[in-house]
């Protein structure tokens, strides 16, 4: 990623965690982040697309900061990153509020998308299998497919219940309970 792309995304993600999604304007985005609004433009098509990238941004930052999850069970395993991902996720909530609303609006972002669920999906089956998600094999076909499937399955519900918490249905512990109920049951 270049220099004004980096910028750019910090900026939003500053303006998001300060006031939230409306705050995400591009013209106050390319102010802040001292480039002209064409080169945002060139670089992105909405704010929601600036959002996705951030959430990528987050992702990889907690992909490099995070190790083998501990616990004795793959489902103490699972249980562990999605408490790890929930309380990086809401740490900032006005930032994860403008996030999930930015994937819940954004048209034409599929694929970005399904980069942000590919990643999560890696760092959960390294986790289920105990090993810290460093190595890309996760996104190869050498991992057993149920163990995938598990993991795309508990993404689903930790997704729904972060929507949720966005919503105010329930505080961030709910939502690390929620997917808890379902990797007990799974794995």
């Amino acid at each position: 990623m270049d220099e004004r792309s980096k910028r750019i995304i910090d900026t939003a993600i500053e303006l998001a965690t300060r006031d939230g999604y409306a705050a995400v304007r591009l013209r106050e985005v390319a102010a802040r982040a001292k480039v002209a609004l064409g080169t945002v433009y060139k670089r992105f098509d909405s704010k929601e697309q600036i959002l996705v990238a951030a959430m990528m941004q987050e992702g990889e930052r907690l992909l490099t900061d995070f190790g083998a999850v501990p616990g004795e069970t793959p489902a103490e395993r699972a249980i562990g990153f999605f408490e790890v991902a929930t309380s990086h996720f809401t740490r900032r909530p006005k930032l994860g509020k403008a996030i999930l609303r930015a994937i819940a609006a954004g048209e034409g972002m599929t694929e970005r998308v399904a980069s942000l669920h590919a990643l999560t999906t890696a760092m959960l089956v390294a986790a289920i299998g105990g090993h810290p998600p460093t190595e890309h094999r996760e996104w190869g076909g050498d991992v057993d497919a149920d163990v995938r499937e598990i993991a795309q399955i508990l993404q689903q519900v930790w997704f729904a219940a972060l929507v949720g918490w966005a919503g105010d249905a329930f505080d961030a512990d709910e939502v690390v309970e929620q997917v808890a109920r379902a990797a007990r049951r799974m794995l």
